[in-house]
């Protein structure tokens, strides 16, 4: 598996994020996955919880619906910027991976902020020639949420 693979991943990713295509983002894992937002103290201590938890490509589905239809909150966008990923292992059932983050918050009235840095866990395998997340852990530097933490990450 190559880093180049998954920078393009990352890449694809963070593009259906920002240009609000999120009815694609749950094609970016597998049917049984994992995903979470956390902070980094939480992620240091072993908590399970996070911020956001789904465990299941059918859940994010669930959000993205629910973003859609069911949830008020204020227009906005996001820009993300993602570091090159470091490969930290490479078995038979797929590899592990990290890569850094920062992501701009960009309001509806053109207010800018920088949103959340942090670094992406991840466990990747190839299924149907795609690579896919089978984990995400977003693990963000700060304790700090922000209500507004709608749209994925």
């Amino acid at each position: 598996m190559s880093t180049l693979r998954i920078a393009e991943l990352n890449a694809a990713y963070a593009s259906a994020i920002d240009n609000d295509r999120l009815e694609a983002w749950p094609d970016f894992f597998v049917d049984d996955c994992l995903y979470k937002i956390t902070s980094a103290e939480n992620y240091r201590r072993g908590y399970a919880a996070g911020i956001v938890y789904a465990d299941s490509r059918a859940m994010l589905r669930d959000r993205v619906i629910a973003l859609r239809s069911a949830n008020i909150y204020e227009r906005q966008s996001y820009r993300h910027i993602i570091g090159l990923p470091l490969i930290n292992s490479t078995k038979a059932d797929g590899i592990t991976a990290e890569a850094p983050f920062l992501v701009a918050r960009i309001m509806r009235d053109g207010r800018m902020d920088l949103f959340a840095t942090g670094v992406y866990i991840d466990r990747l395998r190839e299924e149907a020639s795609q690579l896919r997340f089978v984990e995400r852990i977003v693990v963000c530097d700060s304790g700090h949420f922000d209500t507004l933490l709608a749209i994925p990450l």
